[in-house]
């Protein structure tokens, strides 16, 4: 099967009938039938059974619609991909970035960069890190900042700003007047935690192991910010990083140290192979700014 064959292929499938098809590729009916019945042929199977005049996929075509699927959305990539290609050369600047320092420290630097490049237009994504380091190697963006270690021969990181991990309880909590507080003094409380899956259930995992303690996990979160927003309302006490704590200017909890808690390193991240472009050193220089502003930047390094 071809893509025109795929196409088609899916058009009927997705739409249940060959004049539908039609109008979803704003071709004829004649067109689709056509390049319908001539997939058919080659395949020696039909796709279709028509019954009172309705289409009804075969067993086969149900198992083929499976594989085209995956097949269509590898297509639909190389679409998004041309289109970003296309828009950086007309100046933009493609910035990705993990959940916790996405939530406010990178908005707030690209709104810094804004203001000296008005012209440039920001794609701005925050994702997981699967997402986030397929969209680096496939060249779909510029750069990213990731507070998970990328290790990939083709990807260049640079350590750009730390956090600590805090614990975070309401203000009236017994451990909110504490000068610092270790995983111990967490046990007896109700926690808001995270998956064992989420970076900073990992971290928060292998302190435990480490430290030989187990929290009281009542209520389970993925991301730090969701745990930001249910201490905040009254519901437990959290274990979250520096970086989901700048999205809450005034909030309604105590922030304490935790001992023994290791350092959370966000690094940038971009193609080994392509230097940053001027537009994205520019991007870089506003996220410093706004992370020394705010306590977090690390030293200045060079960039590859």
């Amino acid at each position: 099967m071809n893509l025109r064959q795929i196409e088609v292929f899916r058009a009927v499938m997705t739409t249940g009938s060959v004049s539908d098809a039609a109008r979803l590729l704003h071709v004829s009916v004649p067109a689709v039938s056509q390049v319908l019945s001539h997939t058919e042929s080659r395949l020696g199977f039909p796709l279709f059974e028509r019954v009172k005049g309705r289409l009804h996929a075969t067993s086969e075509a149900r198992q083929l619609f499976r594989e085209v699927e995956t097949v269509y959305r590898g297509v639909e990539r190389v679409g998004d991909l041309v289109r970003e290609l296309s828009d950086r050369r007309q100046g933009s600047l493609s910035v990705i970035c993990s959940p916790s320092i996405g939530q406010m420290v990178v908005p707030e630097a690209i709104a810094h960069f804004r203001s000296g490049h008005p012209d440039v237009r920001v794609h701005f994504h925050s994702l997981n890190y699967r997402p986030l380091k397929e969209r680096l190697l496939t060249r779909q963006t510029d750069l990213g900042v990731s507070i998970l270690p990328v290790d990939h021969p083709n990807l260049h990181t640079t350590p750009i700003a730390r956090s600590r991990i805090v614990c975070i309880c309401p203000r009236q909590h017994p451990l909110a007047a504490r000068a610092a507080v270790a995983l111990a003094d967490l046990a007896p409380y109700a926690m808001v935690g995270y998956a064992s899956d989420t970076p900073l259930g990992r971290v928060i995992e292998r302190m435990c192991i480490e430290q030989d303690e187990v929290l009281k996990c009542t209520v389970e979160v993925g991301t730090p910010h969701n745990a930001c927003a249910l201490v905040h309302a009254g519901s437990g006490i959290a274990l979250v990083d520096e970086f989901s704590l700048q999205g809450w200017p005034a909030p309604r909890f105590a922030v304490v140290p935790v001992d023994g808690a290791p350092d959370i390193v966000a690094d940038l991240v971009h193609l080994r192979t392509e230097p940053l472009s001027p537009t994205a050193e520019a991007f870089v220089m506003a996220l410093r700014s706004v992370l020394l502003q705010r306590g977090l930047a690390l030293p200045a390094a060079g960039l590859a």
